[in-house]
């Protein structure tokens, strides 16, 4: 952590801003309105916040004369200079400034180097290595500093402030959660999508089951070979190559075989029983299922070898029929298809489930998320200036800035209801960069936040995913669809939140875990991963072969005991709240 001068920090953002300036484009019908030398939105928010550095170095009173850098690792994190709109107001509010870093490949081993020279960053988003560094006493506890300095942090997580506790043994508060406080899910990927030209050649009926689901995408393919530009057309395609097989092949194997939430690669059955998810037997049904497709030409042939960036610009092509993805792993190829004019080729998320007695859990609240979030080191020299930074986040007017960023900027409040202008509605929509550029939405998490539908005290949602917002938003095929099922959500064809009971114990996944059972679950997977990719692409009459063998090798590094392991996490995280 370091100050910096208030002065050199306004000089250098001016600077850079004005470069930036001169690089924006003018707009295609520029000229036939006469608007060449209108300055853009951007100009005119650029040279607002010039202006706001200038009056910050003439009024000692509107900001601090020095600015507190934090360092901040972010493992999920991108490249963030600090320098976009909202960033800058942060900073105006605070007093604060952050300086992130990432991790730069998948293979990062920040966090352990950390642990073995003992020097962290002021605040850290650790994920899954949050247990290294409990178990290391990295991290600080929070509670004395909450209690002080952050009455925010308390409105926001209320009653389930307890939920953020270590453990029974270990009570102390190590992290606030990167994931949605409360809320209700107005939009869902569902666990698995098919092209809106899929269900309109269907007269929009939506497959249930997966046989469903598979006679859906062959009928299109075998009508629709070919793409309008002449390319042949995809069944269906994962990406396999790297980390993203947890997303696109684990992790629907288990919200379709089994019709389980979220738990990553575990099952949990009625009783709280922790079982790893590829010793289900309706898993296995789901990955015979793929075996079957890859042999039929309907799942690409070249998932196991192509890597991420190839997958997603396949996608963006509008050749893939189907996919078992979420939203926010394939949303850069939708913004490209969508910026492109192929709304059709865009994806309806469906309710997928083996048999026809389940129920697809895409809705289904699991509590808070605890395990994952952000916590401040004992390196940080200024304690009370990073949980003021968070409690910042965590108030009503930091809420409203992360998420829509600046007032008669980025959005207008009318009749008392703030909306969204229009340019930055398209930009969110058809821009993959559009958070890193504006700031919105690019600041929140993995601080906490608070969950869609959630109102402020002016009754507006804290995010801009209100169901009038996710309405407005629906492109023409989107709401053909919902036109056409009578309903006014695409979610209103998934069961709802309360058809289910909400557990006691969060998302498993993000539990910050000791580091001997990490040790197995890696090892678990990485068994798992290779297996079964080969065994979809090797012969069906040798699919039970690689399964059992794969459950042997399995069992043989500690299978049965990381189950245990886990059955006792989850009893004392029960235990916590009861």
């Amino acid at each position: 952590m370091k100050k910096l001068s208030g002065l050199s920090t306004a000089l250098a953002a001016v600077l850079l801003l004005g470069s930036l300036a001169g690089c924006g484009g003018k707009d295609k019908d520029g000229d036939k309105n006469n608007d060449a030398d209108k300055p853009t939105k951007q100009e005119e928010t650029e040279k607002e916040t010039e202006k706001k550095e200038e009056d910050n170095k003439d009024d000692e009173g509107d900001a601090p004369d020095e600015v507190i850098e934090l360092t901040f690792f972010n493992r999920d994190g991108q490249e963030d200079p600090w320098t976009d709109p909202v960033a800058l107001e942060i900073t105006e509010k605070t007093g604060i400034k952050l300086k992130t870093s990432y991790p730069l490949d998948e293979n990062d081993e920040s966090i352990d180097l950390m642990i073995a020279e003992q020097n962290y960053p002021d605040l850290i988003y650790a994920k899954g290595g949050a247990g290294k560094l409990i178990e290391a006493g990295a991290l600080i506890d929070l509670e004395p500093l909450i209690d002080e300095y952050g009455p925010n942090i308390k409105k926001m997580y209320g009653e389930e402030l307890d939920k953020l506790r270590h453990s029974q043994e270990d009570p102390a508060i190590y992290q606030l959660s990167s994931y949605e406080v409360g809320g209700r899910s107005y939009t869902t990927s569902g666990v698995a999508q098919i092209q809106w030209a899929v269900l309109k050649e269907n007269g929009y009926e939506v497959p249930q089951t997966l046989a469903d689901y598979e006679k859906m995408i062959k009928d299109y393919l075998a009508d629709n070979p070919q793409t309008e530009d002449g390319q042949d057309r995809i069944g269906l395609t994962l990406s396999t190559a790297d980390w993203h097989w947890f997303i696109t092949l684990s992790n629907p194997s288990g919200f379709i075989g089994e019709a389980q939430p979220d738990n990553g690669q575990w099952l949990v059955d009625e009783n709280n029983q922790a079982m790893y998810k590829f010793r289900s037997d309706k898993v296995r049904e789901y990955m015979r299922w793929l075996n079957k497709m890859y042999h039929e030409g309907v799942l690409d042939p070249d998932f196991a070898t192509q890597t991420h960036e190839d997958y997603i610009a396949k996608i963006a092509t509008g050749r893939v029929v189907a996919i078992t993805d979420a939203e926010w792993d394939y949303a850069d190829a939708e913004k490209i298809l969508r910026a492109d004019g192929k709304l059709e080729q865009t994806y309806a998320p469906l309710p997928i489930t083996l048999e026809a007695d389940q129920k697809c859990p895409s809705l289904m609240y699991q509590g808070l998320t605890t395990g994952w979030g952000v916590g401040i080191t004992t390196s940080c020299e200024d304690p009370v200036a990073a949980i003021k930074y968070i409690d910042f986040i965590c108030s009503d007017e930091g809420q409203v800035l992360v998420h829509w960023g600046l007032e008669d900027v980025n959005y207008t409040v009318e009749d008392g209801k703030r909306i969204m202008n229009p340019e930055d509605r398209k930009m969110k929509n058809e821009d993959p960069d559009y958070g890193k550029k504006t700031g919105v939405g690019f600041h929140g998490s993995p601080f906490p936040i608070y969950g869609n539908g959630v109102e402020d005290p002016t009754g507006n949602t804290y995010t801009t995913a209100s169901k009038e917002n996710v309405i407005q938003e629906y492109h023409e095929e989107q709401q053909a669809a919902v036109d056409a099922w009578g309903v006014e959500l695409l979610t209103d064809i998934f069961p709802q939140p309360e058809e289910f009971e909400v557990p006691k114990f969060s998302a498993i996944w993000a539990y910050a875990k000791p580091v001997e059972f990490d040790e197995i679950a890696n090892q678990l997977d990485e068994i798992a991963w290779p297996s079964l990719v080969e065994m979809i692409i090797d012969d069906a009459e040798n699919f039970d072969g690689h399964y059992d063998l794969m459950i042997e090798e399995l069992e043989g590094v500690g299978m049965t005991e990381a189950e245990e392991m886990l059955t006792d996490i989850i009893a004392e995280r029960v235990a916590l709240v009861e």
